[in-house]
């Protein structure tokens, strides 16, 4: 065993000898790839050395996954040996508290670090230089099983490196969620932001509030678009919807700290609270019966940030109830969760029931409360001593800053990067979670063909996705995250169509160095992580294959097309005739295709190296033209 080399292993950037391709995601930080590779086989020892349990428990993990796969496991041993892979704890400052050093030669592998949530992540890059086949589902045998040899230094950039996941629009089980977080461990995220509450459902028990789930868990089941459903008649049923118990959560802890993945979670408030309020009426402002949100339309938007309720789904910050309330439930959920922080969302607050409340202005005159934003700060104020009495520390969307904030305040910056530069400049801690960049529930590709959503963010928008801003200091920045918003988004297979590639690309921009990132060295990392998705039976957007269409007037009358392929080496074919191209079909040059006068439908494929890759593309003329710049 050749660890002595890792002591000489830190002061290069990535090299290649030779041809050997090494597709891990994230990127690692620092790598040197040779010639050869070791081979597995049912001979070859598994040596978690030291006596520590939860190195052996790690180690174990790479046999689960080779008796799957592969239909054998290796002989555990606790000396050092050739034909062996090797785990062990070492004390190397480069490394931190989850960096590893991966070690591969023709005869032995090891995976050294200084903790054992390194070790995990050195187990992820070693899974990932595996076939692709070590995910699948079915056995396989007489198959080599080998690793291509190289020598590995890496260390994630941020230590806050999240993906949210909305389960209150719709509720995914604890086995869903288990899924999710196996998902998230396997491409090196660490914290699962769990969004437990909004109009649309409570999904947590609070044994001091029980109505919360036997009331405010439950909804109409609607299907189609979301925002747009029929309101639901008083007669149908309420049976949609679900909810965690305590034990669940406690469960779902365990599962997460086993991969090295921290939960977070989220009690919305003041707005977005229908849920609660359906619950627990006293709790609103404004009197009246209210229901848990089905998906039909009970907010208008005019856009510029401007916005009004027609319902009033706000916690009411002008009575005493609603701190009452927040104590006992923000109190069992600081017991339930390690994590030393709890959201407090802050966002979309409608304030047109406040503006004519009678309680809210007498709040005002009593507190000296000069505006609808000082009266949000107030209640942010109130929460954040509340959060704080319990042991934790207080973190809320960007929307928290106005007003006013206290210091102690963490701020999630999902506006864009404005809010994160101004809460930095104030000297608050700040996760950015950019729309713009990391909102993986936005349309992937062309809108004719996506699922519908009111924006768009491609893979390669993603992938440009940088935490720390000019000018502000670095130190401040813990990290960002992935943001899956679950309005259209009803099951799991469609969940992991949302997520991934995407969820790729953010997990680069969180874990490698800032200058190691590469479109191009990026594409075909994806498509061989396609192939264990494949295997693996999950789903995935292949939307980085199909062209977004540029539609322009000419100048003489009729239209031009253009064709935006993000991946590289893809050839678009199309056609006008309604018949269905493939690659002998017409191809799409650099050159705007003019829009045959009576045509009525276009048709667009994508080939890469004489292979189609994504989807055939259907999209009517009509709808080109209400395009047309």
């Amino acid at each position: 065993m050749k660890i002595i080399s890792f002591l000489f292993f830190i002061a290069f950037n990535i090299t290649v000898v030779g041809q050997q391709f090494i597709p891990i995601i994230p990127r690692p930080s620092e790598m040197r790839v040779g010639m050869g590779k070791f081979i597995i086989s049912p001979t070859t020892a598994l040596v978690p050395l030291g006596n520590d349990p939860e190195v052996k428990r790690i180690a174990g993990l790479l046999n689960e996954k080779l008796k799957k796969a592969a239909g054998f496991t290796l002989k555990v041993e606790q000396y050092d040996r050739k034909d062996a892979i090797h785990f062990m704890l070492i004390s190397d400052p480069t490394l931190g508290n989850e960096g590893y050093r991966l070690y591969v030669e023709s005869d032995e592998v090891t995976i050294a670090a200084n903790k054992s949530g390194g070790l995990f992540y050195g187990l992820q890059s070693l899974l990932q230089l595996m076939p692709y086949q070590i995910e699948g589902k079915s056995l396989i045998t007489n198959f080599q099983w080998s690793i291509p040899v190289v020598e590995i230094l890496d260390v994630p950039r941020f230590g806050w490196r999240g993906q949210m996941l909305d389960v209150s629009r719709h509720f995914f089980t604890k086995e869903e969620v288990k899924a999710f977080i196996d998902d998230m461990a396997q491409y090196k995220y660490n914290l699962l932001h769990f969004h437990l509450t909004d109009d649309q459902g409570w999904r947590i028990e609070i044994k001091s509030y029980p109505k919360l789930t036997s009331v405010g868990a439950w909804n109409v089941k609607k299907e189609g678009r979301f925002g747009a459903f029929t309101p639901p008649g008083a007669n149908e049923p309420r049976d949609y919807g679900g909810f965690y118990t305590q034990d669940d959560i406690r469960e779902l802890i365990r599962y997460a700290k086993d991969r090295y993945v921290e939960i977070l979670p989220e009690i919305e408030s003041p707005g977005h609270s229908l849920a609660a309020i359906a619950s627990y009426p006293e709790l609103s402002c404004t009197p009246g019966t209210y229901v848990v949100n089905s998906g039909d339309t009970f907010m208008d938007w005019y856009g510029g940030g401007k916005f009004a309720a027609r319902v009033d789904n706000t916690l009411c910050p002008a009575n005493e109830k609603v701190y009452d309330f927040l104590d006992k439930v923000l109190g069992e959920v600081a017991q339930l969760f390690p994590f030393p922080y709890i959201h407090m969302g802050g966002d979309e607050c409608a304030k047109n029931f406040w503006e004519k409340n009678p309680q809210i202005k007498n709040l005002m005159v009593r507190e000296k409360l000069s505006d609808m934003d000082a009266v949000q700060s107030y209640f942010v104020g109130r929460v954040s001593k509340i959060i704080t009495s319990k042991g934790k520390k207080m973190i809320g969307w960007d929307e928290i800053l106005e007003g006013g904030l206290v210091k102690s305040a963490a701020v999630m910056s999902w506006r864009g990067m404005k809010g994160g530069i101004e809460a930095a400049k104030l000297g608050h801690e700040v996760v950015m979670t950019p729309s713009d960049f990391v909102y993986v529930d936005y349309m992937q590709g062309d809108a004719a063909f996506e699922p519908p959503v009111y924006a768009t963010l491609r893979l390669k928008k993603s992938y440009q996705f940088e935490p720390v801003p000019d000018g502000v200091n670095a130190n401040l920045i813990k990290g960002g995250q992935a943001n899956l918003w679950t309005e259209q988004i009803y099951n799991m297979r469609h969940l992991r169509y949302m997520l991934w590639p995407r969820g790729f690309a953010i997990a680069e921009a969180l874990w490698s160095p800032k200058g190691a990132r590469d479109w191009n060295n990026f594409v075909p990392r994806v498509e061989e992580h396609f192939k264990r998705f494949d295997v693996s039976d999950r789903k995935y957007a292949p939307s980085m294959y199909e062209p977004v269409v540029n539609v322009k007037r000419l100048p003489a009358g009729g239209y031009a097309l253009d064709f935006d392929v993000e991946a590289p080496g893809v050839t678009v074919h199309y056609s006008f005739d309604h018949s269905y191209p493939d690659n002998f079909y017409p191809s799409y040059n650099g050159k705007s295709v003019v829009v045959p006068v009576d045509a009525t439908v276009l048709r667009v494929v994508s080939y890469k190296s004489g292979r189609l890759v994504g989807r055939t593309m259907t999209i009517s003329i009509a709808d080109l033209k209400k395009r047309a710049k």
